[in-house]
């Protein structure tokens, strides 16, 4: 994808028009029911979401019970690949100030809206996620994507502009599609192998008006991309399923045979 320029979108307070947890309004229409890169965080998907915490992945424990980004209260957060802002606003709700980066301006348009509904003000820049040039090295306190760095085909390009920004030690958290979970046919019970665990051709998607590919990787790949851009991973999670009653739109009865969702904090080394 050839390099874009970021522009950005100041959200003051105020104004709203966005849906409620049943994600039916004027901007609804199918909802995914696949678990791709983009499907988990963008709109209409975002749409049950509670706002009061940050969210890994369909069916798993929150950042309540994962505590893997710390307190935010006045912290410098880096959201990469926002789409509809849910975890935007969340991470805003607690203090921090945050700079959300999408390369979907529709996505952004509902971040925006989801921000002057909840009055939290944020900072969205429109740009492709490896161009942090408007981000001063060493300032960024917590950089966090939530399934959407699986939608990047060239993640080391990613991981080195993140750590530049970063301050020293601080922490990337991400959160991907398992990439086990890729392999098999999720509707399965028992689950069925479909696709090579070590099959890294692009899977297609598309949510509204935009459209895209998966990349998969193994989880050896992920580790040694981060590693040569000097992360140090110190979390790597793959949860189980929360026992709630209630259950996702994602849910299939797989997600109890193996995980779905794969989380990994790393933390910047050097300088």
């Amino acid at each position: 994808m050839p390099s874009r320029r970021s522009s950005v979108l100041e959200i003051p307070a105020k104004l709203s028009n966005v849906s409620d947890a049943s994600g039916t309004d004027q901007y609804g229409g199918p909802e995914p029911a696949a678990l791709t890169a983009r499907s988990y965080n963008a709109w209409p998907a975002w749409a049950d979401l509670s706002l009061d915490v940050v969210h890994y992945g369909p069916d798993i424990p929150t950042e309540a019970d994962l505590r893997l980004l710390g307190p935010l209260q006045g912290k410098r957060v880096l959201e990469l690949g926002c789409g509809g802002g849910t975890m935007t606003v969340a991470m805003g709700k607690q203090g921090a100030r945050v700079i959300a980066v999408d390369e979907s301006i529709e996505q952004l348009g509902h971040a925006r809206q989801l921000a002057e509904r909840e009055e939290v003000k944020v900072e969205l820049h429109h740009g492709d996620l490896a161009d942090l040039a408007f981000v001063r090295a060493d300032t960024v306190d917590v950089a966090l994507s939530i399934y959407s760095l699986g939608a990047v085909a060239d993640l080391a390009r990613v991981f080195r502009q993140v750590h530049r920004v970063l301050r020293p030690e601080a922490p990337l958290v991400l959160s991907l599609p398992h990439p086990a979970f890729r392999a098999i046919d999720r509707t399965g019970d028992p689950p069925v192998v479909q696709r090579r665990y070590f099959d890294g051709s692009p899977l297609p998607w598309s949510i509204g008006a935009d459209s895209g590919n998966d990349y998969p990787m193994t989880i050896g790949e992920l580790f040694t991309s981060l590693t040569r851009a000097n992360f140090r991973v110190d979390a790597l999670l793959e949860p189980e399923p929360t026992n709630s009653g209630h259950r996702s739109r994602y849910w299939t009865e797989t997600m109890h045979w193996m995980p779905a969702t794969l989380i990994v904090r790393a933390r910047k080394q050097g300088i």
